[in-house]
Order: structure tokens, then C-alpha cells, then sequence
């Protein structure tokens, strides 16, 4: 091995100290990595040095390498434009390589042919660099809709001819006869004509409404005045259509700007990037990819997706939206502006709508992680396949087949409550769920409050509750594995149940189980997981995940409505004694709300003018 480094170190010498792009390699010469650099020498011997790299990645990919091509270029820019290119050709196995999720589809306008069409694809092809366009990738129901919305506001073909070879052969369809297609069959409509038609497609699929808005008007206010009634009537359904799309897109922003904003999400060894596109001051669309969290950076999952995105994106904002910037940001812009031909800024914003367009971004990336956590892979085996790893972890003598966790969520001593969930082979069974607001005075601890739990789902069997867990998974380390087994043992079920638990790291991601013994069993980083670690990481993390937000979204909404009754001692003459009066009496703040005066006056201590002021407060007619 000491060979091998003075090899590389007496190759080093020679490497210029220049921008470029270097390439590894490994024994077969296929390349591996592909990196830039503004100074390849210092670049390279930071891999090649004494001290060894500190990502365990970079540390992989380096024991792999045996060999080193490298390219000098002039400036950074090239080095950005070369590697984006590089890593297309050779999809190196140790860059960020984005996927789209599960192979969306895209709606391709073949504006490069005369007469285009709109078609579902898959992928975005070669004809792009001829002139087609490439819009998406959709979830599959959305382009369905889209499609349905274009018919209605576009007379577009949706026949099977080929223009301009069966021109004039047939008579023209029904679809040409209600107004819904412009009859290019018939022979006396111009290419051009037809061309401007899908141009305005293309419109709507950008988002453009305003201009095929006016058009609309103006053709209809045009045959209105030409007294030509059924072809203003035309227009007018066409013009409604569009508005109806458009009143749907309710997400606005007050300036009428285009703009892209990239949200980043990571768990369960993978990282999430959603792209959001605002158009004309609306959200007009929205993209996910996913990567394998190698432990890159924030800033080079982001250049790399810029760099691997935008040169097949049709489109590119003067705008781009991010949450942080990177040493290269520079020569990123440069990358953009060039693609775009005209100037792109790159921001991480502070405040206003752009923080707020970023904002939705990050939480839409966070819930696209956590859909496909739960899925756990794409297909059945991969449940399988994770539910096998759980019982081999765990020692278990049979696959679980139904799985029960529990949380706790506490605000202090208020709000205390508990959450089971239920995953049923793996998946979520939502209508076994449970949730348990803590009674006992003990439960003001975590501990105490777990073991009211356990002790009212076990002592009601085969009740509410349906049959026994196969598996029980606590939130939480040794001490809670080790309570749960001391209830299902005072329950005579510790034959019958298994225990086990999930521990997080400081981040807050799920980082390992704890066995039935209490030792901790920690997932490896991912980068070095196998197949069967991460499919089984991504079941623990949709189960952790899950019974956390299932437990979190009950104590908030305790919360809330603790809060709501409280402010009924915002109502004048309404103190903390009169309070508890009234939902002892009503039992729900809900039920105060509906009261009228006269049902207010018959509780305890509630004068009549208390029971005006309490009418008042919830029926107020907004004349003051």
C-alpha cells in the first residue's frame, strides 16, 4: 500500500496547479468519481496525502482508486460545465447521481416537428435539442388533469394522424365539429396556425395564463361584436375552463415574479430535493429527486443538482432560491447564466416571499421523505426483505406480523398524552392507531406515563384494541424496553410479546435498535450500509417517525384546546373559578360557544350579566 501512495505522490509532482476536472479510476479503468477543482495539484494530494480523508465516502473511494485522468481548463466555469458533462457520460458511483421519484412522467410539446403533439414521456430525450419541450415530471394523476384541462382550453388534435401526411384524406372528427380541435386534417389550416396553438400550450404549461387569458377575451369580445354568438360562446367556455384552473392554484405571492426554490430533507439514508416553480407570481409545478446520503454537504448535493438538472430544464428562472450557499455559488450563477443566456442570481433568503417560497419547499421536501419512508422501498419484497433484517436484529423466531410502537409527548405537566401506532406486514394500518391522554397524577414523568399506557392497552385484550402485537417497538432506549417488559410480565404476555426499541441520534434521526436484552444495536453510516441495513433503516424510521408525529400531533392539539378554554377568562367578569364552572357544566368549550344567555344563567355562580358578556364574546356581529 506504501507503494501504491509514492506512486501517486511522484505522479503529483507533475499535475499543474491549474482549474480542471480529474477523474478516478479504479482496477477495471472505470471512472468512478469526477471532481473539479481551481487548483487540480492541491486537490488531488488532499486525497492522496498522508492524512486520510475524513468523510468515510471519500475514504472508500479512494481505497478503490488505482488510477487518475485529469483535464486543465481555463476558468472554474469550464470546470463546472465539463464535470456536469462527465458525470452524465460515466454515472459515477461515488458522485450525488440524482433519480426521480419512481419515474414520473413529463408532457412533451414536439415543438420541433410542423404540425407538434403533446405526449406523455418518461424521460426527457434527445429531441429536446432539436426543439421539443419537456414539462415536469408530473405525479402521474396531475398530468392526467392537466391534459383533461388542456382539451377545454385548447382545440388541440388528440387523433391518431400524422400531419402532414393525411391531410385532406379523411373528413374531420366530432372533436372538430364542437370547437375542441382546429381541423389541421382538413387542409386549410397553416402550420403556423396550428404552431401558435401549441405555443400557447406550452404557455400553460409554464404557467402563463395571463397572456392566453387575453387572447381569449380579445377573440371573444371579436366574434361578440361580429355577432358570430356561437363562437363567442366558445371562447367564453374556454376562457372559463382556464379560470377555474387558475382560481385552483390558490398558493400566490404579491410580486409577479418567476422563480425556483430547492428544498433539502435527509433521513433514513436518503436525501430528498424538491423543486418548486413559481411562475408569474403562482406555484405553478413542482419536481423530487432522491440521492443516497453519503455524508456530502448541503452546498454540493445542491451544486450537483443544479449542475445535473438544469441543462435538460427548457426553462431556467432569472431566480434561483436556496438554502445555503457553497464555495462554487460563484461559478454556479455563471453555469445557470450561460445555460439560460441572460443572467441568473442564485439567493438564500432572509425574509418576504422568497424565505416563504423556500420555506414551503424544505416542508414539501420533509413530507415527499417521509411518504417514501413509509412506503419503505418500491416494491413487496422490500417490506419483506425489511421485516426479515427486523427479526434477525431482534432475534425474533418468526417475521412480526403486526407491529405496535409507543410515544410519549408531554409540554411539562400539561398536556400529557400517549400515541400507539400500528404497522400491519410492514405498512401503516391507520384505523388501529390509538391515542391515550394521561390521567393518573403519577404520569409526570415520561416513565410513569409510558407505563399508564402499556397498562390500559394490555389490560383491555381483545376489546378496542384489536388481537396482540407480535412486536412491541418502544421510542426510546434501554429503560424503556426494560419497562415494557415488566408490564407485559405483571400481564402474564411476556411469552407472548416481544419488546424491543428505537433510539435516535442528535440530530433527531432514528440511529438504532435496542434489543430484547437492552444492548443497542447502531446502524452503520450510510455509505457503508448493505441493501438489507438500509431497507430495514427506513422501516425503523417510518415506525419511529410515525408514532412520533401521530404522539405530537395529539399533545398540539391538546394544547390548543387548553389554550381556547383558557381564554374564556378574556371575557370580562369570566375569572378562573367561573371558567371551570362553565366546562364542568358544558363539558366542551364547544359547547359554551353554542349556548344561548338562557342555558348560560343556569349554571352555578354565572350571574346574568356573566352569561351576556359570555353570549356576546362567541356571537359577536362585527359592528363595533
Amino acid at each position: 500500500m506504501k507503494s501504491e501512495r509514492t506512486e501517486f505522490d511522484a505522479r503529483l509532482d507533475t499535475v499543474p496547479d491549474r482549474p480542471g476536472v480529474y477523474l478516478m479510476k479504479d482496477a477495471s479503468g472505470s471512472v468512478i468519481y469526477v471532481g473539479k477543482a481551481k487548483d487540480l495539484r492541491n486537490r488531488l494530494r488532499s486525497y492522496f496525502s498522508k492524512s486520510a480523508p475524513s468523510l468515510p465516502k471519500v475514504r472508500a473511494m479512494v481505497a478503490h482508486v488505482t488510477n487518475f485522468d485529469y483535464v486543465v481548463v481555463e476558468s472554474e466555469l469550464e470546470a463546472l460545465l465539463l464535470e456536469s458533462n462527465f458525470i452524465k457520460r460515466y454515472q459515477p458511483k461515488y458522485n450525488v447521481l440524482l433519480r426521480d421519484d419512481k419515474g414520473y412522467p413529463y408532457a412533451c410539446v414536439t415543438m420541433n416537428e410542423q404540425y407538434p403533439r403533446i405526449l406523455k414521456a418518461f424521460r426527457v430525450g434527445k429531441d429536446r435539442e432539436k426543439g421539443a419541450r419537456y414539462y415536469g415530471p408530473f405525479l402521474g394523476g396531475d398530468l392526467y388533469h392537466a391534459l383533461l384541462g388542456l382539451r377545454d382550453i385548447f382545440p388541440t388534435k388528440t387523433c391518431r394522424r400524422v400531419f402532414p401526411r393525411d391531410i385532406g384524406k379523411q373528413r374531420p372528427c366530432l372533436n372538430y365539429h364542437i370547437g375542441r380541435c382546429i381541423g389541421p386534417c382538413r387542409g386549410d389550416v397553416s402550420a403556423d396556425e396550428y404552431r401558435a396553438v401549441m405555443e400557447d400550450v406550452c404557455r400553460f404549461f409554464e404557467g402563463r395564463y395571463d397572456g392566453i387569458k387575453r387572447s381569449l377575451t380579445d377573440k371573444m369580445r371579436k366574434a361578440s361584436e361580429e355577432m358570430n354568438y356561437e363562437r363567442a360562446a366558445l371562447y367564453r367556455d374556454r376562457l372559463e375552463a382556464l379560470n377555474r384552473i387558475v382560481e385552483s392554484q390558490n398558493v400566490t405571492f404579491r410580486k409577479e415574479k418567476d422563480a425556483d426554490a430547492i428544498g433539502l430533507r435527509r433521513d433514513a439514508g436518503e436525501i430528498c430535493i424538491l423543486k418548486l416553480e413559481l411562475r408569474c407570481g403562482r406555484i405553478v409545478g413542482s419536481s423530487t429527486f432522491f440521492t443516497v446520503d453519503d455524508g456530502d454537504d448541503d452546498t454540493e448535493v445542491l451544486s450537483a443538482f443544479i449542475t445535473q438538472y438544469y441543462p435538460d430544464a427548457w426553462y431556467i428562472p432569472p431566480v434561483v432560491l436556496l438554502p445555503s450557499e457553497g464555495e462554487d455559488t460563484g461559478a454556479v450563477c455563471r453555469f445557470l447564466s450561460e445555460k439560460a443566456g441572460r443572467k441568473v442570481d442564485i439567493r438564500v433568503p432572509k425574509r418576504g416571499d422568497g424565505l416563504r417560497l423556500l420555506e414551503m419547499a424544505e416542508k414539501n421536501a420533509a413530507e415527499s421523505l417521509r411518504r417514501r419512508i413509509l412506503r419503505v422501498g418500491e416494491s413487496g419484497q422490500a417490506i419483506r426483505e425489511a421485516l426479515e433484517q427486523l427479526r434477525l436484529r431482534l432475534g425474533l423466531d418468526e417475521i412480526p406480523g403486526r407491529i405496535e410502537a409507543y410515544d410519549i409527548s408531554n409540554l411539562g405537566e400539561d398536556d400529557r398524552c400517549g400515541a400507539m401506532v400500528v404497522f400491519r406486514d410492514g405498512r401503516p394500518n391507520r384505523s388501529a392507531y390509538r391515542l391515550f391522554k394521561i390521567k393518573t397524577e403519577e404520569g409526570r414523568d415520561d416513565y410513569s406515563s409510558m407505563r399508564e399506557v402499556l397498562h390500559r392497552r394490555f389490560s383491555h385484550l381483545g376489546e378496542d384494541f384489536g388481537s396482540l402485537p407480535d412486536l412491541v417497538l418502544m421510542d426510546g432506549g434501554k429503560t424503556h424496553v426494560l419497562l415494557a417488559k415488566s408490564v407485559l410480565a405483571e400481564l402474564g404476555l411476556s411469552e407472548k410479546v416481544s419488546v424491543g426499541g428505537m433510539v435516535k441520534d442528535r440530530k433527531h434521526k432514528t440511529a438504532g435498535l435496542v434489543l430484547p436484552d437492552g444492548s443497542t444495536k447502531a446502524f452503520p453510516s450510510a455509505d457503508q450500509m448493505t441493501e438489507e441495513e438500509l431497507v430495514l433503516l427506513r422501516l425503523v424510521t417510518a415506525i419511529q417517525n410515525e408514532v412520533h408525529r401521530f404522539a405530537f400531533s395529539y399533545q398540539r392539539k391538546l394544547g390548543k384546546k387548553r389554550n381556547l378554554s383558557f381564554a374564556l377568562e378574556d371575557i370580562p367578569g369570566i375569572g378562573p373559578a367561573k371558567r371551570k364552572a362553565l366546562l364542568a357544566h358544558f363539558g366542551t368549550i364547544g359547547r359554551v360557544r353554542d349556548a344561548s344567555e338562557e342555558e348560560l344563567r343556569q349554571v352555578r355562580i354565572i350571574t346574568e350579566a356573566d352569561a351576556h358578556s359570555v353570549f356576546r364574546h362567541f356571537h359577536r356581529t362585527g359592528e363595533e
